[in-house]
């Protein structure tokens, strides 16, 4: 059992899609930084000293009542909130994720692409009188004996 594992295991597809797993949870976790602490700062600051990650709603006072600074101040005092900042951080993180995911595909597709070989000439053709396949430079068919040098 342990040996059938370990040929599944070794496998090139199970094997590829770990290392495409491990990858993409690292771009993740780069993209979501990228999102919090480079471009959402500056958009906040814009938008007039806005931080994303602590825009919330509360839906339900905790044991403290608000008004909460802070989302993490909230949630330590049993409030029930509704997050949508970070929920517009993740969205901002899955459109750049999307993004670069899409350029891999297009890169991709442009590789496959230029790997095409253009279509080979032709080195038969068909005999015009009794449609047989014959080399391109012959003038007189090898089954029927028609001249085709003309046709």
């Amino acid at each position: 059992m342990f040996k059938e594992f370990k040929e599944f295991a070794m496998r090139g597809n199970v094997v590829d899609m770990a290392v495409g797993i491990i990858i993409g949870a690292a771009f993740g976790t780069i993209v979501k930084s990228l999102v919090a602490d480079v471009l959402m700062p500056p958009i906040g600051l814009l938008l007039g000293n806005v931080d994303f990650s602590n825009l919330f709603a509360v839906i339900k006072q905790g044991s403290v009542a608000g008004p909460f600074a802070t989302v993490a101040e909230a949630q330590k005092a049993g409030a029930v909130t509704i997050n949508y900042g970070m929920f517009i951080n993740t969205i901002i993180s899955f459109l750049i994720v999307a993004f670069a995911i899409f350029m891999v595909i297009k890169g991709l597709n442009n590789l496959k692409r230029e790997e095409e070989a253009p279509p080979e000439e032709p080195t038969s053709k068909e005999c015009p009188h009794c449609f047989s396949e014959i080399p391109i430079k012959a003038t007189r068919c090898g089954f029927c004996t028609s001249d085709i040098s003309s046709a």
